[in-house]
């Protein structure tokens, strides 16, 4: 998610006239070029975005781009409106959850810590499912985002910190992570699986959180000059406002668990395509800087459905 800060006294501070809701809309206009599908069109794998959890990327609003790049690849995409069960899940290749929140207040209103968007149940129903062979794609931002995916990411031994992954001090150069800083590590994702056309080099993020996850593979790490922001509600910031180190931790990785596999994300935006703020500046895939974006989407949804 993508918003202007600036230093006061050494703190950060949001510049933001409107609500959140307002201030990023769908770039419906955002095509890019498929010349390959890996799927004859509807006849892929079925992934489900879950839309269940008052969240803040749904298909038909601010997700709008992925649904439609996947479509575009053969994928068939569909909203999940209902509780994660065995029954919602059964019908699922791949779930993906994006910026799942535990209801629709705003966020200066949530209580700290952050609660569960999730509960028990629903959280035990996604391991199991995933454990017997399902694809969970979780993507959770900074604050409170983060906080509110924390325990069902927790259930696959990985730790999202509820605050804001951000450069200090302060620049206006975008966050990339490139392979040949090794910031963009290694892996059949990156390389793609017919030829070099599908190989990814640079992949733009848009602030979010940092996470930390020992038996997954890492594919975005944080590099140095980077701290988390750990603030009791989200965008409020003060000289007391704790730090935490986290360069070296993640901002994207996947791991397999036991027949099954799983793909955890601490930035949204990347996946997206949307219009930003009143300039209607860019942001996602359709960004500067970003353009490598959406091949690496399809790379990771081929891994996650074993095409890779």
């Amino acid at each position: 998610m993508n918003w202007r800060l600036h230093c006061v006294a050494g703190a950060l501070a949001l510049l933001a006239a409107a609500p959140v809701a307002a201030q990023q809309v769908p770039d419906r206009n955002y095509q890019p070029a498929i010349t390959r599908p890996e799927h004859a069109k509807g006849q892929g794998p079925v992934v489900c975005v879950d839309e269940a959890h008052h969240n803040f990327h749904t298909l038909s609003e601010r997700f709008w781009a992925f649904g439609n790049l996947l479509r575009q690849d053969g994928f068939q995409v569909v909203p999940n409106t209902s509780a994660l069960d065995a029954k919602a899940l059964g019908r699922c290749a791949v779930l993906v959850i994006s910026n799942a929140q535990p209801s629709d207040a705003e966020w200066a209103q949530y209580p700290y810590p952050t609660p569960s968007a999730f509960t028990d149940a629903e959280i035990a129903a996604v391991h199991r499912w995933v454990g017997k062979g399902g694809a969970l794609l979780l993507i959770a931002d900074h604050m409170p985002l983060a906080g509110a995916a924390a325990k069902l990411a927790s259930a696959f031994h990985v730790e999202f910190m509820d605050g804001f992954a951000v450069r200090e001090p302060e620049s206006r150069d975008p966050d990339l992570f490139r392979t040949a800083s090794q910031t963009l590590r290694d892996h059949v994702i990156v390389r793609g699986h017919r030829d070099a056309r599908e190989s990814v080099g640079s992949i733009r993020t848009f602030t979010g959180q940092a996470f930390r996850a020992p038996h997954a593979e890492p594919l975005l790490v944080i590099p140095a000059g980077y701290v988390g922001l750990m603030p009791k509600k989200a965008w409020e910031f003060t000289n007391d406002t704790p730090r935490v180190a986290i360069e070296g931790w993640l901002q994207g990785a996947v791991q397999a668990t036991g027949k099954g596999r799983a793909a955890f994300f601490g930035e949204a935006a990347m996946f997206s395509a949307q219009l930003a703020g009143p300039d209607k500046k860019p942001m996602g895939m359709n960004a500067p800087g970003a353009e490598e974006n959406f091949r690496f989407t399809l790379n990771l949804l081929h891994w996650l459905t074993r095409t890779l």
